[in-house]
């Protein structure tokens, strides 16, 4: 009886010793993620981290960064990131209080960082004022949730900033992993010269579509239309959390006749009512723009694969 006792006994112990080592591991490894905000950041980071760390996303598809839910799975995630990359607090104002608690090493505001500043647009203010005194109540909540400030924040439409972001995310994740450098050096190389060869791809596919004029319901889109010298007339909202007012679906009813426009564009997370209502009876097509990525699969090859498919979503509608 006294062997079997001290048998069952070192089983006992060999059996804490090896769960105490697998939670250790599964501890370490928890947080050994770069979470990025937004799926297209995902798409970037992840083309950096390949065969080095996962990329994992916050925002669900379907969600809109302009406003936007915490759930207490989203702060866990945020809080056990090795990395978190985001816009910055003028996008995602639901983010800034959380990302406030993590270490300035594993946070990088893309949009605050020199290289990426520098290339800001001025942000398109020209209806911010433009809604109905129906609106005001509506207006001050989207000013609560997604403060238009002096800048276009839709950074990860630009390739151009996404090249600087790829850089940004080489540099940090050489800190954390110092030891995987030839790799990292290896990621920052191929990814720059996809996005070369992927930005030739995309101005053949846009070529037939410049000089048409068309309406996105979303302002985001400033940066891809000046790269690929689009001929954007106009949009329905800087918000797409608000309804434009009355006034503003006259004027732009009146700009799809007057400039004849080929085609006004909704997006998957916004299929407002009032696109079909403003386009009826002009002749106008209608497509839909995608500017998150939504349901691409996140891996080294991603962010290529999203420009492209924006660039198809323009051209199927334009051409």
């Amino acid at each position: 009886m006294t062997h079997i006792s001290k048998n069952n006994a070192r089983k006992l112990v060999l059996g804490a010793i090896a769960s105490s080592v697998l939670s250790a591991t599964m501890v370490s490894t928890a947080s050994a993620d770069v979470v990025a905000s937004l799926r297209p950041l995902a798409f970037i980071a992840a083309g950096i981290a390949d065969g080095v760390t996962e990329t994992q996303v916050l925002l669900p598809d379907g969600a809109s960064p302009h406003d936007y839910a915490l759930k207490p799975s989203d702060l866990k995630k945020i809080k056990q990131a090795d990395l978190f990359v985001w816009v910055g607090p003028e996008m995602e104002m639901f983010l800034q209080k959380p990302i406030n608690t993590l270490a300035q090493n594993k946070r990088l505001a893309l949009a605050e960082q020199p290289n990426i500043k520098a290339l800001l647009m001025a942000e398109n203010q020209e209806d911010e004022d433009s809604h109905s005194h129906t609106d005001e109540a509506n207006h001050d909540s989207d000013h609560e949730h997604h403060h238009h400030g002096e800048y276009n924040m839709h950074i990860w439409l630009s390739p151009e900033i996404a090249n600087f972001a790829a850089q940004d995310i080489y540099e940090r994740l050489l800190v954390l992993y110092p030891d995987q450098k030839e790799k990292l050096d290896v990621n920052l190389r191929k990814f720059k010269e996809n996005m070369t060869q992927n930005d030739e791809k995309i101005v053949n596919i846009l070529e037939p579509a410049k000089n048409k004029g068309y309406f996105v319901f979303h302002d985001a889109y400033g940066y891809f239309e000046k790269h690929y010298q689009l001929a954007p007339l106009g949009h329905f909202t800087i918000n797409p959390e608000i309804q434009p007012g009355a006034q503003k679906l006259h004027q732009i009813r009146t700009q799809l006749v007057e400039h004849k426009a080929k085609c006004v564009f909704a997006e998957p997370q916004f299929r407002p009512a009032v696109i079909e209502s403003v386009a009826r009876n002009t002749g106008v097509k209608m497509g839909t723009l995608d500017p998150l990525g939504s349901g691409l699969v996140i891996g080294p090859d991603s962010y290529m694969q999203f420009l492209t498919q924006l660039s198809e979503q323009y051209a199927s509608c334009l051409n």
